[in-house]
């Protein structure tokens, strides 16, 4: 009996039980809830956080606004940077063509003026003034010749080509003494000996600017010897032909006087080789830049132990600077070393000797077995020079606007160093300032013996580093001033 009422009561139990889940889970449902919460939501529930929702949810609306005003103004920020910064790259080639005629080139002519061979007419050196003359008044681009009278180098050839070893020319065009009068000594006497290489001499350093010269200056006094030889072979060939006194068995025995009658010899003084020594004086020094400006985000984390008392008593901050000044110029020291290695690892020559400023040579150096220490310590002093402007601006602007000062530091040194500013407008005359430019000139004038201002390149440089050392603590300062006011905020 009682088993049997047990039985009974079962079911009835059961459909109370069943039904009252069921209103349950209707009313839930009714209510908008769900059976079974997500991850992210049960995650929410027991941490209390907000539960994750759609890009579009209102719940975003404040906080989307927010975004695409930071979003448009960071973007138009970043366009008028590169708008402004990088035309400053552009804009150094912008007016090479006009400014073709500020690459000097003197056209100097000794022909019949110098005895003995003074006395006769002369005919080639009248002619190639003339035609270098007339080019000036050209509207082509052309360079910038300069007649020059012999007397202004006490009539002597070789002081010209002192005067373009000591820039004060790109180029020369010398016409010898005895051009005209070695001319026509051929066709009187048979001179089978006649050179008409001789005539004239075609001076430069290529070593000073081997982009300029190869792609702006050579290639037009190409094109005038040229112009000159062939328009000077025509009316020397109806000269002598209409001489009826010169015997023509004369010309028979040298041809070479009729044509080509005159030739350009040339001198390359401080030929640019070999080709492994370009990234030691072009695109290799950008490295130097970035290098240098990297080192901040490198060794920071390292000094600023002294400042963290964790197990230790904190440093008191002006010895901090002093500390952080001395460990970063140490670590230029060592770091300009290890980029110095890599030209000696390479082979470029650092042990010849030096050689007359009037002859052509190949990498002959000033400072003998020494060039290379030279070499280390324009690269050290052009690494504190570059180096502390990145730590201080690095200090004073944090990121991630130092991204942009490197490009704006990479720019303005590559634009007024790696091209000739002489073709550059005016405004890029600061350009002379700058600290990789006299980096690139010292480390020339050191690496071919060319015409050497490397106590200025120096003195540019040591500028440059006193300013950045006085900036340095201010610099310092600011930085723990930013640093105090984030750790405040976060508090």
């Amino acid at each position: 009996m009682a088993s049997t009422q047990r039985s009974d009561r079962s079911p009835a139990s059961d459909e109370t039980v069943g039904d009252h889940t069921s209103h349950e889970n209707n009313a839930r449902l009714q209510d908008g809830e769900q059976e079974k919460p997500s991850d992210d939501e049960e995650k929410g529930q027991k941490d209390g956080s907000p539960q994750p929702v759609g890009f579009f949810h209102n719940g975003l609306k404040k906080v989307r606004l927010e975004v695409f005003q930071l979003w448009a103004r960071t973007t138009l920020i970043l366009g008028v940077f590169v708008l402004v910064v990088l035309s400053l790259y552009w804009a150094v080639l912008f007016r090479v063509e006009d400014n073709t005629s500020s690459l000097t080139v003197f056209v100097v002519d000794f022909d019949g003026r110098v005895p003995p061979f003074t006395g006769g007419t002369p005919l080639v050196g009248p002619m190639i003034t003339q035609t270098t003359e007339k080019m000036l008044s050209a509207p082509e681009p052309h360079l910038g010749y300069e007649t020059v009278q012999p007397s202004m180098f006490d009539n002597d050839p070789l002081a010209v080509r002192q005067a373009v070893f000591d820039w004060k020319a790109y180029a020369a065009i010398i016409i010898m003494p005895n051009a005209t009068a070695m001319l026509q000594q051929a066709v009187d006497q048979a001179n089978t000996t006649y050179d008409p290489l001789g005539a004239c001499q075609v001076i430069y350093v290529a070593a000073r600017d081997q982009d300029s010269y190869n792609n702006y200056i050579l290639p037009q006094i190409n094109a005038l010897e040229t112009q000159i030889t062939s328009k000077f072979g025509q009316m020397w060939t109806k000269m002598v032909m209409q001489n009826t006194s010169i015997p023509r068995e004369n010309l028979q025995q040298v041809p070479q006087a009729l044509s080509p009658a005159i030739g350009f010899s040339t001198f390359n003084l401080r030929p640019f080789r070999p080709a492994v020594i370009t990234p030691a004086v072009t695109i290799g020094l950008i490295y130097l830049i970035i290098l240098s400006f990297f080192s901040f985000s490198f060794y920071l984390p390292i000094h600023m132990k002294f400042l963290t008392p964790e197990g230790h008593p904190p440093m008191r901050f002006p010895s901090f600077i002093i500390w952080r000044w001395c460990a970063t110029v140490a670590a230029y020291f060592f770091l300009s070393l290890s980029y110095s290695l890599i030209s000696l690892a390479f082979q470029i020559p650092f042990n010849n000797h030096s050689a007359p400023t009037t002859e052509v040579a190949n990498n002959p150096e000033p400072y003998g077995k020494g060039t290379f220490v030279v070499y280390w310590m324009i690269n050290y002093v052009g690494m504190i020079a570059l180096g502390l402007a990145c730590e201080n601006v690095a200090m004073v602007i944090g990121q991630p606007w130092t991204a942009m000062w490197l490009i704006f530091w990479v720019i303005t040194n590559v634009s007024t160093s790696f091209y000739s500013l002489d073709l550059a407008p005016k405004w890029y005359y600061w350009g002379y300032a700058w600290p990789l430019h006299n980096i690139v000139e010292a480390s020339r004038s050191t690496l071919f013996q060319l015409h050497s201002r490397i106590g200025l390149n120096f003195g540019v440089l040591f500028v440059w580093v006193f300013i950045n050392t006085a900036l340095f603590p201010v610099c310092c300062y600011t930085l723990r001033w930013k640093m105090q006011k984030e750790k405040q905020k976060s508090q």
